[in-house]
């Protein structure tokens, strides 16, 4: 045991010296199960400037730094921890693992300065900027003080209180956010990597790709345990777990249409693969009922959604067209409610948010739709929006939008139809690809992102201000975003042909180095690119000029010593037969 001193943290009377991140082990009580807690360093839970109480005027700094911020100017970032000094009187709880101030949106991070700046010699950049500060800060909030403090929740659970929420509140930590940063790399594919899924205890991670394999992954040791041909003939936009399967059940789908389950065997390998669904388009998303190991719903870009039951001899139900009046809607994105089951959300090719609710949709009044939701600056917008992405929060109070060339908007779903939003996330872009979005913590505390210009952004979701920006991808964009069930950390995926895995393991907060100049980067693209091109191009020619090279190409050649794969398929009287010649050799394209 290695003797106590001011830098080594204690868990459990246990001594830890220099901490990596794989060497906590949690106890029982704190995970429910047997796990390693691969979460903290030697700077998280340093005791030497630690406190159970707030130093006086901690709360009032707090207080005056939130409404100084007010809703006016370029967001405010978070800052690093002050360290305490010896001899130094302590102004704030270091406990927090938060800065304590509000930290200027400046370059480097760095503290806005007493002294006066220097005059800009370029008055054009001057009225850039202020444009930019202005769009920016327009719809911000104060952000809230820390709500979880490192050393006494440690020490609470170390006598046993409140020990059940203690990695609730660790994951949902804006501290840990902040210290984010880059563990490794999975490296199997030899294309993009589009989809990423934790099974539900979060042990094992599977991957697909436009080399049309699946992998999952150990990742915890950063391993391929399985890999398999997944029998689709085009780029393979997800792969998922159904829960209380035992992991043996993947469900995915793709650009080809088709939606598949692959059967896996304890033993580590595929036994076969089976086509359930027939979309006459891409099917870009699934969803999974969270209690459900055999019933799912796809969405594709033929307007159609289908319930898929695994116990019926014909498992593809066609439950609804989605449609806008008389017009037919593509879709890209599907998620069912997690408290309520029976309702589902979907979004696509309009600007509209529609949910249904399975048990009484009727498309003789009003297209079956239980409610729709759009930003009320959209909803008459000339320009072609659509929505790439969205998602329900933990208990399905809310629902995030993520909008093409657009921003990110979050919607109450229990509001009535019509309701406008109730925040907006600013800052990233989203034009290249068909970008996911999601929700950070187990209350949904945060908002993550990828963005075209390869950085990944986590916005406070209370605040809209961004508290997290790093860089994601090599490639230039960032897709894929999977937190992980349990633990605070998440895996990522874009162009690259690899996976990354992200941890908080940072001794310091994050400075933000670089933010400033790449929002102002992706808004001015933004604006030049819609109006340089407006509505020039037009999706569903460019879907059409890519089948037509496609077929034109020679197919390819089925890899050699693949696992046993079956083309059976169960028929449907809702799906497709229409089969596609060849495999699609246009990669990461937005449809």
């Amino acid at each position: 045991m290695a003797e106590a001193d001011e830098k080594s943290p204690v868990l459990n009377g246990a001594v830890y010296k220099n901490a990596p991140f794989c060497r906590l082990n949690y106890s029982h009580a704190c995970f429910g199960a047997s796990w390693t807690c691969e979460l903290i360093r030697e700077k998280c839970l340093c005791l030497s400037g630690g406190s159970d109480e707030k130093q006086p005027g901690e709360e009032r700094q707090h207080k005056d730094g939130d409404a100084s911020s007010g809703d006016k100017g370029i967001p405010e970032a978070e800052g690093e921890t002050a360290a305490s000094k010896e001899g130094e009187e302590e102004e704030e709880d270091t406990d927090s693992m938060d800065g304590s101030g509000l930290f200027s949106f400046t370059e480097d991070g760095e503290r806005e300065s007493e002294e006066p700046k220097e005059e800009e010699d370029d008055d054009d950049d001057d009225d850039d900027d202020e444009a930019m500060e202005s769009w920016l800060g327009a719809e911000l909030h104060d952000l809230r003080g820390p709500t979880w403090q490192a050393v006494p929740s440690l020490r609470s659970r170390e006598i046993g209180r409140n020990s059940h929420q203690f990695v609730r509140r660790v994951c949902g930590a804006r501290g840990l956010v902040q210290r984010l940063e880059l563990q490794g790399r999975l490296e199997r594919h030899t294309g993009c990597v589009n989809t990423l899924h934790f099974n539900p205890s979060g042990t094992r991670l599977a991957s697909g790709s436009d080399d049309l394999r699946v992998v999952i992954w150990d990742w915890a040791i950063r391993r391929a345990e399985l890999e398999f041909d997944s029998g689709h003939k085009s780029n393979v936009f997800q792969a998922k777990f159904l829960p209380h399967s035992g992991d043996s059940t993947l469900a995915m789908c793709a650009r080809d249409g088709q939606i598949r389950v692959a059967e896996l065997s304890a033993t580590q390998r595929c036994k076969n693969t089976k086509r359930v669904a027939q979309h006459k388009g891409a099917a870009h998303k699934l969803a999974l009922e969270p209690d459900s190991p055999c019933s799912f719903l796809s969405a594709g870009e033929d307007a159609v959604v289908f319930g898929i039951d695994l116990r019926l001899d014909r498992p593809a139900n066609k439950l609804v067209v989605v449609k806008e009046g008389d017009k037919k809607v593509g879709l890209y994105t599907i998620f069912v409610n997690p408290a309520k089951t029976q309702q589902f959300a979907v979004g696509g090719r309009d600007q509209y948010v529609r949910i249904y609710d399975q048990r009484k949709i009727n498309e003789n009044e009003n297209n079956g739709v239980l409610k729709k939701f759009c930003p009320s600056h959209l909803v008459s917008s000339e320009s072609k929006t659509n929505i790439t992405c969205l998602v329900y929060s933990h208990d399905g109070t809310e629902l995030l939008a993520s909008y093409n060339d657009e921003d990110i908007y979050l919607f109450d779903s229990n509001h009535s139809d019509g309701a406008d939003y109730r925040r907006r996330y600013k800052g990233h872009r989203n034009n290249a690809t068909v970008k996911g979005v999601n929700f950070y913590g187990p209350c949904s505390e945060f908002v993550v992102s990828g963005s075209d210009c390869g950085h990944i952004y986590l916005w406070d979701k209370n605040s809209a201000r961004i508290v997290q920006f790093m860089e994601g991808d090599r490639g230039g964009v960032v897709n894929c975003l999977e937190p992980h069930p349990h633990l605070p950390g998440m895996a990522t995926s874009g162009l690259d042909h690899d996976i990354k895995l992200w941890a908080p393991t940072a001794e310091n907060p994050t400075g933000l180095k670089g933010l400033k100049e790449v929002m102002k980067k992706n808004k001015r693209e933004r604006d030049e690119d819609s109006v340089r091109h407006g509505d020039q191009y037009d999706t569903q020619l460019l879907w059409f000029l890519m089948r037509h090279m496609r077929n034109r190409r020679p197919p390819r050649a089925r890899r050699e010593g693949a696992d046993a794969d079956t083309d059976e398929s169960w028929s449907s009287p809702d799906s497709s037969d229409e089969e596609d010649g060849g495999p699609d050799h246009v990669q990461c394209m937005s449809s």
